[in-house]
């Protein structure tokens, strides 16, 4: 049986999220029907070195034994109470715990929730309509944030999906990413009508793209001026680039952040959280409505608190650096035995292969790339046995699991792959 072509019948595209369905590097996608460590197999067998990480949840690697027992014993006293527990009190102490901008913190069950909640709390409390965020920034699939610029100007917005009305996108505003200058003159031209800029402090859905000095910085202080609130969206960087996420890692306060992913541990889960005298206008001691029945899910809860508590331990970011190091210079090595100028952007445990040869510091030079070559380079290396994102602008996902073999696995992979397609 083609599963991909059954699924077809019952799911619109075979798939239940978009990336899935190998749109951008063609074929059929693979069917996974397994998953340990840092490999991943497939439904005919095939094991692959796998970079992916279900998109960045899996920092600990796949099936993490002490996580699975977590959930296991929580599933025998209940998957879902729609109540209060302990569990999601733990949870909730350790993210305000880590991250230096929380003093309280809400769980949903999405990144996309998460920020949908925030950006309607944003604007209650400021009691401001519009919002700037940054093209090539992805901050889920709620109406607000499906909305791009419109050619040749950055105030007149179109949304990048139909179903999204034309009137409901217009307090959208659209900034460049690591250009203050475009945020400014937004700030200009609506002044007192903008509540928030949301931004991914390292952009992870146009290729990992970083935040070039003084940006984040410059954004706090364009805020504070406009007596608007700052958000992080750190579902992909939060206990990504450290323990307390981009925050604490660029030493940049948000008024308000966004989580998901690894707080899961795998399991569908997101949060919002920041200043206590803005969190306290969400309900029920305040008027911004936000609810959810299967938010702080008990098995979710027990994934995010057993994960965490393995982060926590002495030397585990120093280990993953070590390893991402590792890998993204045995890239580097390549590049240059090959002749390449590629550009090649890295932090911590993300990286991102562009085929272009500039400085990939914005969406508008990120698009450049040439995405056929990177389609050939993806099977290549899913040839090989490497799980790459079957699209050109998403990041690499080192995770604590990925031995030094995978490594140097993946690097003669890396060689071999580019130098069949050039």
């Amino acid at each position: 049986m083609n599963l991909f072509e059954e699924s077809k019948k019952y799911i619109p595209g075979g798939v239940n999220s978009p990336v899935r369905a190998f749109g951008s590097v063609g074929g059929e996608p693979v069917f996974i029907s397994k998953a340990k460590g840092s490999k991943i197999t497939d439904v005919s067998g095939k094991e692959y070195v796998d970079y992916v990480c279900s998109w960045g949840p899996m920092i600990l690697g796949h099936s993490d034994d002490d996580v699975v027992k977590s959930i296991c014993e929580q599933a025998k006293y209940g998957c879902s109470f729609g109540a209060p527990t302990e569990l999601e009190l733990k949870l909730a102490k350790m993210v305000v715990e880590l991250f230096p901008s929380i003093e309280l913190v809400r769980m949903v069950s999405s990144g996309t929730e998460a920020v949908m909640s925030a950006i309607r709390l944003a604007r209650g409390y400021t009691k401001k309509d519009k919002i700037i965020k940054f093209e090539g920034c992805y901050h889920g699939h709620s109406d607000s944030l499906l909305v791009k610029a419109g050619s040749g100007a950055l105030t007149f917005n179109q949304p990048s999906s139909p179903g999204v009305p034309t009137d409901f996108a217009k307090y959208t505003l659209i900034a460049q990413y690591n250009d203050l200058e475009s945020v400014k003159k937004l700030f200009v031209e609506n002044k007192n009508e903008i509540a928030c800029v949301i931004v991914e402090p390292v952009a992870g859905n146009m290729g990992l793209v970083l935040p070039e000095d003084g940006f984040l910085a410059g954004l706090r202080k364009i805020c504070d001026e406009n007596e608007a609130l700052l958000i992080f969206d750190e579902v992909i960087t939060g206990f990504r680039l450290s323990e307390g996420g981009a925050q604490k890692y660029f030493d940049i306060m948000p008024d308000l952040t966004t989580l998901g992913k690894i707080l899961g541990g795998g399991l569908p889960v997101g949060a919002y959280g920041g200043k206590k005298e803005i969190m306290e206008h969400i309900s029920p001691v305040g008027p911004v409505y936000q609810a959810g029945t299967l938010s702080g899910n008990p098995l979710a809860m027990a994934a995010g608190i057993k994960t965490i508590e393995k982060l926590k331990e002495k030397g585990f970011y120093d280990n993953l650096r070590e390893k991402s190091e590792y890998l993204w210079e045995g890239f580097a090595d390549n590049l240059k035995k090959l002749g390449l100028k590629f550009c090649f952007n890295k932090i911590e445990s993300l990286g991102c292969l562009f085929f272009v040869e500039e400085n990939v510091n914005s969406f508008s030079v990120a698009v450049k790339s040439d995405t056929k070559l990177y389609a050939k380079f993806f099977h290549e290396m899913l040839k090989k046995g490497v799980n790459l994102a079957p699209s050109q602008f998403e990041a690499m996902f080192v995770s604590a699991s990925h031995s030094y073999n995978d490594l140097d696995f993946t690097i003669k992979a890396h060689y071999e792959s580019l130098k069949a397609i050039l």
